[in-house]
């Protein structure tokens, strides 16, 4: 997949070869695996750059051979390449209004472990407790000797936990005290590795361009459908954040109000936002508009999976403001690809998207196609599976920051310092 022209400061050849390596790493995690010469051709690099790079990425344990197959044709068989799942751990924790989830995924991006709390969230302090805890006792799945290789603690946490209280309906006494703490600093005070923060849908973001539709696609608007609605924003193959960390932060577009009798009326009288009409916490409370109670997921499942007519009425009102929402965000990013993961199934993801996608071809403007619409690749995960893949991501992918020694990540935190390389590999151009 071609990239677009890197423009700003120059590079020296130390940035460009860590740069180069990156691209050898994103290129494997995309195709599974490859021969020397398929990375070569792929990657854009000259044979002996090439070289050079799998030596290294080879000694430090990033990836690992699979042996000689032949791919057709005469000549030697050729001499398999992958990522190694043991080359580095990344944990992830995911905070949200309700809910408390510690993971460990490895360097393919897998969950090999987790630890979950569905509950209010508590106190700053307490949470660090439960977390510092979580993060113990999943250490202990990494061998001693490879927890070197632990590239830290991604935690993703929507901003502004005591805000919207309002439209999500939730009690504003849980969540107040968070707006006046800094949890990653309180977090890194208690354990040993850096800490990545990020808000909880720019860290799902990121692990669906790692590791999900990313393989494919260098640009894609990406929602999650959770408790509230969540959202990140991928181009050129790089996840947006914006100057405040708010790119992407679909919650915030204004939409007409919501016709169902059980949303709450919106403060701007005119218009709500899309946070009140196109969430779960938006479903959970028409369900007890209509007298049944869903507190858990389980719950909320079990009432789409019965086609519970108040389902039908909150996702008909859940379309209807998602199709402007999305026609807004594409008018301005003109990305071809919307990816829309879900906290839940019970089959809403697969009624939803063919709704959703009949919608945005009726709403089309003249002259212009609708997006395309694709699951994600994470579903209850992409919260947890984007916090694990902060620290793996900001340490292993080819950003363009790289070729300018400017890694400023805002939000995203200090991680580990990039490992020195002293080689030369030039790009072809």
């Amino acid at each position: 997949m071609a990239r677009r022209p890197l423009v700003g400061q120059g590079s020296n050849s130390v940035q460009l070869r860590r740069y180069n390596e990156r691209i050898v790493l994103q290129v494997l995690r995309r195709v599974g695996e490859a021969s020397k010469a398929d990375l070569a051709r792929l990657a854009q690099l000259t044979n002996a750059a090439i070289g050079g790079i799998i030596q290294d990425l080879t000694a430090i344990g990033l990836i690992e051979t699979l042996g000689k197959r032949h791919l057709g044709g005469r000549g030697q068989p050729a001499t398999m390449l992958r990522l190694a799942p043991t080359g580095a751990y990344g944990f992830g924790v995911r905070l949200d209004r309700t809910s408390i989830e510690t993971v460990i995924a490895d360097f393919s991006g897998r969950i090999i472990g987790r630890q979950s709390h569905d509950r209010f969230l508590p106190s700053p302090e307490r949470a660090v407790e439960i977390v510092s805890r979580d993060i113990a006792s999943l250490l202990k799945l990494i061998a001693p000797e490879e927890r070197t290789r632990i590239a830290g603690v991604g935690l993703a946490m929507p901003f502004n936990l005591g805000s919207w209280l309002h439209e999500l309906g939730l009690p504003s006494e849980h969540f107040r005290q968070w707006d006046d703490v800094d949890f990653k600093q309180m977090l890194e005070a208690e354990i040993d590795f850096p800490v990545f923060s990020e808000n909880d849908g720019t860290a799902a973001a990121i692990a669906e361009l790692f590791s999900g539709a990313g393989r494919h696609a260098d640009d894609f608007l990406y929602l999650f459908m959770g408790p509230a609605i969540g959202g990140g924003l991928v181009y050129g193959g790089d996840c947006l954040k914006g100057i405040n960390g708010n790119a992407g932060d679909v919650a915030m577009i204004p939409v007409p109000p919501s016709r169902l009798a059980s949303a709450p009326a919106p403060r701007s009288g005119e218009l709500d936002i899309l946070l009140t009409r196109a969430s779960m916490v938006a479903l959970k409370r028409h369900l007890a508009h209509h007298g049944l109670g869903a507190e858990t997921r389980g719950d909320l499942e079990r009432a789409v999976a019965a086609r519970h007519p108040a389902v039908d009425e909150w996702m008909a009102d859940c379309v209807a403001a998602l199709t402007p929402a999305i026609w807004s965000a594409i008018s301005l990013i003109d990305v071809p690809l919307v990816v829309i993961d879900f906290d839940i199934d019970g089959g809403l993801a697969d009624r939803l998207l063919s709704a959703l996608g009949r919608s945005l071809e009726r709403a089309a403007p003249e002259a212009r196609n609708p997006p395309r619409i694709q699951r994600g690749s994470f579903g209850q995960d992409a919260g947890a599976a984007g916090a694990a893949n902060l620290p793996i991501f900001f340490n292993y992918s080819p950003r363009a920051a790289i070729l300018t020694a400017n890694e400023t990540m805002k939000s995203a935190g200090s991680g580990m310092a990039d490992r020195p390389v002293q080689t030369n590999g030039n790009r072809q151009t």
